[in-house]
């Protein structure tokens, strides 16, 4: 199993702004479920810290194999959010690992 961990910062001129940016990455990445052979769990969380250092998105999925992972690279409906979120995030941390 692949586990594949991503977190964002996102752009926004407010906190009200940031907020509504994290809440479309995370209904946009929850949609993909059941969409994309072998991404087995797939979960988004929002910061509530509100520390500087912290990130205020965090993706957690989890993948058959490495041939899975790349599938959902990708995959259209993927593509398409990748695409959607161009401007949104505006800084970018990625894991991937072997469990």
């Amino acid at each position: 199993m692949i586990k594949h961990i991503v977190m964002w910062n996102v752009h926004g001129d407010t906190p009200d702004e940031k907020r509504d940016a994290a809440i479309m990455i995370k209904t946009k990445f929850e949609s993909l479920v059941g969409q994309i052979p072998g991404l087995r769990s797939l979960e988004v969380g929002l910061d509530i810290s509100r520390i500087s250092y912290a990130c205020d998105v965090v993706l957690y999925s989890e993948f058959d194999d490495e041939a899975a992972l790349q599938r959902y690279a990708e995959h259209p409906a993927h593509a398409q959010l990748r695409a959607d979120l161009e401007g949104v995030r505006i800084a970018r941390h990625q894991v991937d690992y072997v469990c």
